[in-house]
């Protein structure tokens, strides 16, 4: 058995380097450069707009005659970034800066720029390709635009069996050990304890199904972001000196080697393009094919209006979030302590904060961050279940999702982590098949949608 199992993760492993590596990082870059040049990029000549459409109309509901939907665009906003800020902020970060040096930060930037594209014509197929499930519900996402749009239904079917398995690892185990690792740490919590809580928490939201979902994560979404973010810039401000040093850091060694000192010795150019580019996608999820299943439900009179909400998305999550981790950790000094992931990022929030006062927002950012995660992703991977077996499954898939947590929680098959990480790659495979073919709907619906709404 022990044989097997070895053998299962050398061949996951193999297949991990693949669609995390170079190939599949540059074919995600390169669907976002295609959308941007084609939409004369969009994400720059209509940011303004963008902002007005999405940030400055975060509370106000939508006309109910004029729009057809299950919950509002914040609503589906909040869902897809509860899936999106997650551990990856925190701990990913770090792990890319203390793996590829500073300079890994503006491959980053790079990712998201591009990404908000992607994002962009993930969202505008999801709503233009939805449709309404046998309870009355409306479904989309890659595997409907596949499916309906290129009359692809086996390529479909692979995009919803890799999500709905994917969503077991990343969206829910993975999380969960995060969170009882900080809770550990900071507090001397059980992970038992933390994995018991927490599925009890999971449980009174999940089987309330989306619209429950929704209704909490557009609460706790912009208070655990405010609440983040807060504490990162107190750590700036204090630190302000050390903000031009940081840049300076991040570009020289954008193009230039890191030096051979703390926990990346012999670092390149290369290994901190990869490593800033994996992490940014890895976090803002864009090209993956998971946030427009959420979009796809929102109350909308255009695909084109949600999809600006998809350009916010990626800018929220990896220009600024991702961005206050990075400074914090390079403008304090201990980007080359050695440390990664969450413990390096605490390391940077206790050394600008006095006391233990940072290492306690890491654990509260943390937890938020990990459970609001786990309940998106548990609709994620729900709505690829329906797809293939209808939504008789749906009650089911939560039951199997729950007990999961608490497995996480304790460090539990971790084999099936490695596992579900290749999967949530591999989904990006079909997704990005779907992108590309179905590019000309995407042009033009954006044509027609700023032909009609530029004096908006």
């Amino acid at each position: 058995m022990l044989g097997f199992l070895g053998r299962v993760e050398e061949i996951n492993s193999i297949i991990n380097d693949f669609v995390w590596g170079p190939y599949m990082l540059a074919l995600l870059v390169g669907t976002g450069i295609w959308f941007t040049l084609r939409t004369n990029m969009l994400q720059i000549r209509k940011f303004t707009y963008t902002m007005k459409q999405t940030l400055m109309k975060i509370f106000v509901k939508p006309e109910a005659d004029a729009t057809e939907g299950d919950i509002t665009p914040f609503q589906a906003l909040a869902t897809a970034l509860a899936a999106t800020i997650g551990t990856g902020n925190i701990a990913g970060v770090a792990t890319a800066i203390a793996l590829g040096g500073p300079g890994a930060i503006f491959w980053m930037w790079i990712s998201a720029f591009f990404g908000m594209m992607t994002k962009f014509a993930e969202v505008v197929l999801a709503i233009q390709y939805r449709e309404k499930n046998a309870e009355g519900s409306w479904v989309g996402g890659p595997m409907y635009y596949i499916e309906k749009g290129l009359k692809m239904k086996w390529l479909a079917v692979i995009f919803s069996i890799f999500g709905a398995l994917a969503a077991f690892g990343i969206g829910n185990m993975v999380q969960a050990n995060s969170v009882a690792a900080a809770l550990k740490t900071s507090f001397n919590i059980p992970p038992l304890y933390t994995g018991i809580f927490l599925a009890l928490a999971a449980a009174l939201v999940i089987l309330g199904g989306l619209k429950r979902i929704a209704s909490v994560t557009e609460k706790i979404v912009p208070l655990m972001a405010v609440f983040y973010i807060i504490g990162a810039l107190l750590i700036l401000i204090i630190n302000i000196s050390g903000l031009p040093t940081a840049f300076a850091l991040i570009f020289k060694h954008a193009f230039t080697p890191a030096a051979a000192v703390g926990g990346f010795a012999g670092a390149v150019v290369m290994e901190s393009m990869r490593r800033g580019i994996a992490r940014g996608v890895f976090s803002n999820e864009a090209g993956l094919g998971s946030a427009p299943i959420a979009h796809a439900a929102a109350k909308t009179d255009h695909p084109v209006r949600q999809g600006l909400w998809g350009i916010f998305e990626v800018f929220a999550d990896t220009i600024v979030i991702c961005t206050l981790t990075a400074l914090t950790i390079i403008s304090t000094g201990v980007w080359n302590s050695g440390l990664s992931g969450a413990a390096l990022t605490t390391e940077a929030f206790n050394h600008g904060l006095p006391g233990n006062l940072g290492g306690i927002i890491v654990a509260i950012g943390i937890f938020f961050f990990a459970f609001s995660t786990i309940l998106s992703w548990a609709y994620y991977g729900e709505k690829c279940a329906e797809h293939l077996m209808g939504s008789g499954v749906n009650i089911f898939y939560r039951i199997i999702w729950l007990p999961l947590i608490v497995v996480g929680a304790i460090g539990g098959l971790e084999l099936i982590w490695e596992v579900a990480d290749t999967l949530n790659a591999l989904m990006a495979i079909p997704n990005l098949i779907g992108l590309i073919g179905l590019s000309g709907i995407v042009f033009k619906l954006t044509k027609e949608f700023f032909s009609t709404n530029v004096a908006e």
